[in-house]
């Protein structure tokens, strides 16, 4: 069985239609219906059925892509002890991480291992918490850090969670703005003020939106960025306010911050996929970034 076929009939299954498999791998529709029929060829056996315009998987595709990631995890692991000969961590691991924690974790993290470890490459892609789930389960990421704390990111058996640190959600305002200096923030004080937002459907929009209408008000949105650099630049021009992980504040800018009178956590976690002992390649990178939030490493394999 060719890996990159699986890995396809694998992204089916995480994805549900073979449009959304195709838009993940940069190819056309027609090619991964192509390469999914090559692999039941393969295999001898009918792996997807058509229902209207949509395919499915069979009973014996859904056993053979839930296997498969576990197929191709362990032949990453064969290649990455072939290319290190067993003595090292080596090969690639691909980290998904999420904005605000990418230069406080991930690239220190990175940092330090191209130097102790010169066999393992390690790929950080940047992946908000409602990306980095799909593409841990779908093999595109093998490593992610994310976040644990509400219901709107399914957590579930297939994976093994690693807690990192606790990160406090906090009010951003200008320097100059009558609340910076002051105690904790009450939001409700704070119904008539501009706000910047993150873009529509983010973990932190969904977060800022709900803590709003939780203190009884709708905000003003009056701008929204993928980006807490933007925001941050915003809020120190004295254009709005906004709340975000106290991760994401740059001291580089001219901002103050106030703890929430009602306070908001959230735990910074790192997954994996679950089904046998992660290979050395991916547990240095744990213990990477365990040391990076001051944690205890990792036992030995």
């Amino acid at each position: 069985m060719n890996p990159w076929r699986l890995r396809l009939l694998s992204q089916l299954d995480t994805l549900g239609t073979v449009r959304a498999v195709a838009q993940a791998a940069n190819l056309s529709a027609s090619s991964v219906s192509q390469q999914l029929a090559v692999l039941e060829t393969e295999t001898r056996t009918q792996l997807l059925e058509r229902t209207g315009r949509r395919v499915r998987l069979t009973s014996a595709g859904l056993i053979l892509a839930r296997r498969a990631r576990a197929i191709l995890d362990h032949m990453d692991s064969v290649e990455a002890e072939l290319r290190g000969f067993g003595e090292e961590p080596a090969g690639l691991v691909r980290l998904g991480v999420f904005q605000s924690a990418i230069h406080t974790m991930a690239v220190p993290a990175a940092t330090r291992l191209a130097r102790a470890h010169p066999h393992l490459d390690v790929e950080v892609l940047q992946l908000e918490p409602h990306e980095s789930l799909p593409a841990l389960r779908g093999g595109d990421a093998d490593v992610i850090i994310t976040t644990t704390d509400f219901d709107e990111l399914p957590l579930g058996p297939d994976l093994d969670l690693v807690p990192l640190a606790t990160d406090p959600v906090v009010l951003v305002v200008p320097p100059e703005h009558p609340a910076a200096g002051r105690g904790a923030a009450d939001l409700a004080a704070y119904a008539d003020e501009p706000w910047a937002f993150d873009m529509p459907q983010s973990y932190m929009a969904n977060l800022a939106l709900r803590l709003c209408r939780q203190s009884r008000f709708e905000p003003r949105v009056v701008c929204r960025f993928s980006n807490y650099m933007m925001t941050l630049q915003h809020v120190e021009a004295g254009l709005s306010i906004a709340l975000l992980p106290e991760l994401a504040v740059d001291r580089r800018y001219r901002v103050a911050t106030r703890e929430l009178a009602t306070p908001v956590t959230r735990t910074i976690t790192a997954a994996i996929r679950r089904g046998g002992p992660p290979r050395a390649a991916v547990r240095v990178v744990l213990d990477a970034l365990r040391h990076q939030s001051d944690l205890p490493p990792l036992g030995p394999e």
